[in-house]
């Protein structure tokens, strides 16, 4: 595949970075919500929204490719816009499996900057049931860190109904539905969603069979995608600082203990950035990127960890002064990290993709496997 950046990729890029550049001194309280609305609807203004959407919602026609590239510049500059879970997510999806009637209700006004969509997809396990009722569902469960749950107009919630799973479309106001926002490391967008006997109809339901699967794998890329941003700007800040900060009169960056780890932390974002856009390419092209995916994935977190915490490092003490940019990064860094599974939960699942490959290949290799387990994967006994 060709890693270069195609000419949508480069001109979101740039009118991205040009929009957010006020927001790289951002210094939000800590218990600020991470969403300016005046942001989204600037974004919204600006078109970028919009931009890499299918044209049937109102898009520009562009895809995964360019919502990575959007992505990526809100993670270099951390800004309070939930474009990953409203836009790369849950329009996305929406504007995939959905019908025209689901898209003019619920994604136009995600478009015009009017109204968010937070996404409540499976982890370890679908957390919510769904019971047959006429005309929809009864849902029932409960999902605690629900990302941009604190603000969201709507909920896009996977729903376990009889063997697979469905996604429903729940507004903000449903009977039955309760929002408690919780403050995680880097603010207080989050929420716990609960959900008691909440009625969904047919017109808020999406039961395209593979719909789930979807969401979870863009929801995934997305956070690669942001990770990248967030830990490239970090490299570069601590770069900046060890070139200025002088010990013995000399610069930082000129001892040798520094520069390895600066090198190392290079070595790392670069690795974040291939295994992503690679994944990301296969996604749109529509090969099979499970493992691809999970290796972003797990680079986004272990090099995550590491990149977050020599940032730190480097800039000492100011590194954590909540008047200064680093710890904006740092806490940002970490959440990604764990994010939809931390790099053991993926070093996991890449070796459960590689099981069921060898058993695919050789059954008497299945021999060994036990059941699938509550995330449907098989593992060896």
């Amino acid at each position: 595949m060709d890693f270069d950046y195609t000419e949508a990729q480069q001109d979101l890029s740039g009118l991205a970075r040009a929009l957010f550049a006020d927001w790289t001194g951002y210094n939000p309280r800590p218990d600020t919500t991470g969403f300016d609305r005046a942001l989204w609807r600037a974004m919204a203004a600006a078109g970028l929204l919009e931009a890499a959407l299918p044209e049937r919602v109102g898009g520009n026609g562009f895809g995964l490719l360019e919502q990575c590239s959007i992505l990526t510049e809100i993670g270099w500059s951390v800004a309070p816009a939930p474009y990953a879970t409203g836009i790369a997510v849950a329009a996305a999806t929406i504007g995939e499996f959905g019908d025209d009637e689901q898209v003019t209700r619920w994604v136009r006004p995600v478009l015009r900057g009017e109204a968010t969509i937070a996404p409540a997809l499976a982890g370890s396990a679908v957390a919510f049931e769904g019971s047959a009722q006429p005309n929809g569902l009864l849902l029932n469960g409960i999902q605690p860190v629900v990302a941009a749950g604190a603000f969201a107009e709507t909920f896009l919630v996977e729903v376990r109904a009889g063997a697979r799973s469905v996604l429903a479309l729940v507004d903000r106001d449903t009977e039955g539905l309760t929002v408690t926002g919780q403050h995680v490391v880097n603010g207080t967008d989050a929420a716990v969603l609960e959900l008691r006997d909440a009625p969904v109809t047919e017109a808020g339901l999406i039961r395209v069979p593979g719909a789930a699967e979807w969401a979870r794998r863009r929801a995934t890329l997305a956070t690669c995608a942001l990770q990248l941003g967030i830990l490239a700007r970090a490299l570069e800040l601590t770069c900046e600082y060890a070139r200025a900060r002088k010990q013995f009169d000399k610069p930082i960056g000129s001892f040798q203990a520094v520069r390895q780890r600066l090198a190392d932390a290079y070595i790392d974002v670069e690795a974040v950035r291939l295994t992503l856009w690679q994944a990301a390419w296969r996604e749109q092209q529509g090969l099979p990127a499970e493992m691809e995916i999970a290796v972003a994935k797990f680079w986004a977190a272990q090099a995550g960890h590491r990149v977050a915490h020599t940032a730190v490092h480097v800039h000492a003490s100011t590194g954590i002064y909540l008047d200064y940019p680093m710890q904006r990064y740092f806490t940002a860094a970490k959440r990604a990290e764990f994010e939809g599974g931390s790099g053991t939960a993926q070093l996991r699942r890449i070796g459960d993709l590689l099981a069921d490959h060898a058993a695919r290949a050789d059954p008497s290799y299945a021999r060994g496997m036990t059941a699938p387990d509550a995330t449907g994967m098989s593992r060896r006994s």
